[in-house]
């Protein structure tokens, strides 16, 4: 169908109507270079590190042409614009050098959960208190969760007891985040390494 519309309105001498092809979105750099620097005036910081004072951008690029390096807008929100001389590549470089160890240091929080019931027996305990020291040790967050089931619910303040109690012993590693709480049959408190 549109074949035929598309030859109808060529025979005519009228060409088609087509939708120009959308470039490539352009990738998005931090720092401006060069002559990409917008504005008038910059605060120039020389390839020695050495702050050179305000200037017009157009002697900034000259110095920065002068050095054979590129001029590098690194802080552009300041009054006047902070530019420095430097290799736009090896900076480009470095800062992805940075972005990575940042990322490698960096520790995700998680949130293991501890399960128990109102009457758990005494090396039960100890062995889910045990399990929420590594935890601790390792920098996680602990959600405890206590399900009641039947006729448990008639005594949450037994429930309220043991939360307390596991408040106690984790007092000096954990401070509580979430206080003990019932929500449905279930009663929940998060603690978070000290």
């Amino acid at each position: 169908m549109r074949d035929e519309a598309s030859r109808l309105l060529m025979s005519q001498g009228v060409s088609p109507i087509r939708r120009p092809l959308m470039p490539a979105p352009p990738a998005k750099d931090t720092h401006r270079i060069n002559e990409d620097i917008r504005a008038p005036r910059v605060l120039l910081i020389d390839q020695n590190g050495e702050k050179q004072g305000v200037m017009p951008t157009s002697a900034a690029l000259e110095a920065a042409v002068e050095a054979g390096l590129d001029l590098v807008e690194v802080s552009p929100t300041a009054d006047p614009p902070v530019c420095k001389i430097l290799d736009f590549g090896k900076f480009k470089f470095q800062e992805q050098k940075k972005k990575n160890e940042a990322r490698k240091r960096q520790k995700l929080v998680e949130v293991k959960e501890i399960k128990l019931r109102p009457n758990i027996d005494v090396h039960d305990y100890e062995v889910k208190a045990k399990a929420m020291h590594r935890f601790f040790e390792e920098g996680d967050k602990v959600k405890v969760t206590l399900r009641f089931r039947g006729g448990e619910m008639r005594h949450p303040e037994l429930g309220m007891k043991l939360l307390q109690q596991v408040k106690l012993d984790f007092d000096p590693v954990a401070k509580v985040e979430y206080e003990p709480r019932m929500e449905g049959r279930q009663m929940i408190m998060i603690l978070a390494p000290r």
